[in-house]
């Protein structure tokens, strides 16, 4: 099993800068790919990025790029994103997740992490 603990949410106004951190303990070597989504209220959720955990290759949604940066510490077994430019519509629950087979399904995920974005 790998356990997800997310921090770094909160209150940010709007324009300004967030990163927000996804500690992974447990079989992190069971780990093929970590993932950053969000849902805001009366939303879906929806995938803003994902990352190798080796090697570190990223794929951003397309409505994400340019704002977020996903990044990884294998030292620290710990992924980041990095918000810039942020607008109350960024205001969401944010999670991380972890899949664990290689095939684009996350089994594990974090809590959550609220982002509140103020105009």
């Amino acid at each position: 099993q790998v356990q997800l603990v997310e921090s770094g949410g909160g209150l940010v106004q709007a324009g300004g800068s967030q990163r927000l951190s996804c500690a992974a303990s447990g079989r992190t070597f069971s780990i093929y790919t970590m993932g950053w989504f969000r849902q805001a209220p009366g939303k879906e959720r929806e995938l803003i990025a994902r990352i190798a955990w080796s090697g570190g290759g990223t794929f951003y949604a397309n409505s994400m790029k340019g704002r977020f940066t996903i990044s990884i510490d294998n030292a620290k077994n710990t992924v980041y994103l990095q918000m810039n430019s942020l607008k109350p519509e960024d205001t969401a629950v944010y999670y991380c997740a972890a899949d664990l087979n290689g095939n684009g399904r996350y089994h594990s995920w974090g809590q959550g992490t609220q982002v509140t974005v103020s105009s």
